[in-house]
């Protein structure tokens, strides 16, 4: 493998998209940088050698998207479906884990055809109002995902050391230092890191399997379809925050930033090997984060639902009764470990994607240190004053209203993204052929009607 700097030196003069691209959207080869700045092409990829050496370099982008689909929010819509529907809401993961792998391969394609993340190709093709409406909409979406993060976080501290909710809440601003030691030491540590933490939350969940001894044939049952899903508002509240939290909207944003970390050849070959590695890296990604959310929801159901507990709503009564439930004390242990690690690691994404939609709609680049303080003290203020407020239930409601936050912005991200993509101009030999186009529009229309048939039930009594 060529070393580092070598290959960075090699493809720095390409690394902006072909003037075809540039000339589409309207710009110069110099008015747009390189997205992520000197993270752009810093991972070395083989010309040569075994398929599984470029198999190994493109791998991590995917495994960072995917911190997204199994973070402290999913935890909260997961557990309370399980606990209140049974495996009712098994499809509707599946469901939204194919939404994802589609939507981020598309992300992945709209970066690596054109060197444009997806918030660059928004300033670019449309006017100011609407880049400041789609930049909004993102920046509520990252807020709501770190309030994800804060509460997870606050509450495994609760769990495992004992700390109030509120300090806890609180001593999460300082995960920033944790994010910039990362960061200054290369992308590849980055991975490596949320690699190793997504790894541990895996063993946790599928030790929690084990335990639970789920029956097969009702959990297969719940990945068939049944209408009690869009009947019931209770359901369908549950639904709709799954489907935000496991499509992320700033994860689009992200994904189509950080495949271009890769040092890959800027030629429409070289882009189409990075592609076919990049969709490859995300796809096994996501299956993982399907695991995981099923799991969550399968371990709440067999344990809460099945002995009649659909009252259980909050991580906190999950942990509590997850150990006396199933005769095993570490139960509970691997579940508070396993939620400390999840909210950890969606520091690292929640911070890259900030960064990445404040320099390519504003072209404004904050200090590392100075985004992430800002970002998760706007998180912490609504934790501690409802935390302060209303105790744990509060906050249990909080987490799961900002994953439907979530969802009601995937429209503002997923439209322009499907648009792009499938622009001929724009992606050149690289655009969504017709049946990934109509695939991708067919889940941009369905994410618009549950968001409708949401806001309809919500506020018209429907």
């Amino acid at each position: 493998m060529a070393p580092l700097g070598s290959a960075s030196a090699t493809l720095a003069a390409p690394l902006v998209p072909a003037p075809r691209d540039r000339a589409t959207v309207g710009l110069s080869p110099d008015d747009v940088p390189a997205s992520l700045g000197e993270m752009n092409a810093s991972v070395a990829v083989p010309s040569g050698g075994h398929w599984l050496r470029r198999f190994l370099a493109f791998l991590g982008p995917g495994y960072m998207v995917s911190v997204g689909y199994m973070d402290p929010g999913n935890w909260a819509t997961d557990i309370a479906g399980g606990s209140q529907f049974g495996y009712l809401l098994l499809l509707v993961i599946l469901l939204s884990n194919l939404m994802a792998i589609v939507l981020q391969a598309l992300a992945a394609r709209l970066g690596i055809a054109t060197g444009l993340d997806l918030a660059q190709a928004c300033r670019a093709r449309f006017s100011r109002p609407v880049n400041l409406l789609l930049w909004a909409a993102c920046e509520v979406a990252i807020i709501a995902c770190d309030l994800a993060e804060v509460i997870g976080t606050a509450i495994a501290l609760n769990l495992l050391f004992g700390i109030p909710l509120v300090w806890g809440a609180v001593l999460t601003a300082l995960d920033v230092f944790l994010v910039l030691l990362l960061m200054r030491r290369g992308f590849r540590a980055l991975e490596a890191f949320v690699i190793a933490l997504l790894s541990l939350i895996f063993v946790c969940f599928a030790v929690q399997m084990v335990l639970a001894a789920p029956p097969l044939q009702a959990v297969l049952g719940g990945f068939l379809p049944r209408a009690e899903v869009v009947t019931n508002p209770a359901a369908l509240y549950l639904a709709i925050g799954i489907i935000g939290a496991t499509v992320m909207p700033h994860n689009l944003y992200l994904h189509s930033s950080i495949v271009q970390t890769r040092a890959y050849p800027r030629t429409d070959a070289g882009r189409r090997v990075a592609l076919r590695w990049a969709v490859t890296d995300s796809t096994i990604a996501l299956m993982l984060a399907l695991f995981v959310n099923a799991a969550i929801l399968i371990t709440a159901a067999t344990v809460f639902h099945a002995a009649g507990r659909t009252d259980v709503q909050e991580i906190e009564q999950a942990h509590e009764l997850l150990s006396p439930m199933l005769g095993v004390g570490i139960a509970s242990t691997l579940f508070a470990v396993a939620l400390l690690a999840s909210g950890i690691n969606s520091t690292v994404t929640a911070t890259l994607a900030g960064q990445i939609v404040t320099e390519g709609f504003l072209r404004i680049r904050l200090p590392d240190w100075a985004r992430r303080l800002l970002t998760r003290g706007i998180a912490i203020v609504p934790v501690v004053v409802v935390t302060g407020l209303y105790g744990a239930q509060g906050t249990a409601k909080l987490l799961v209203f900002s994953q439907v936050v979530l969802s009601m912005q995937l429209p503002f991200a997923v439209i322009p993204l499907v648009g792009f993509v499938t622009d001929q101009r724009l992606m050149g030999g690289l655009v969504a052929g017709r049946t990934l186009a109509a695939v991708a529009w067919a889940i941009s229309g369905l994410i618009v009607a549950l968001n409708l048939k949401l806001l309809h039930d919500t506020f018209l009594g429907g």
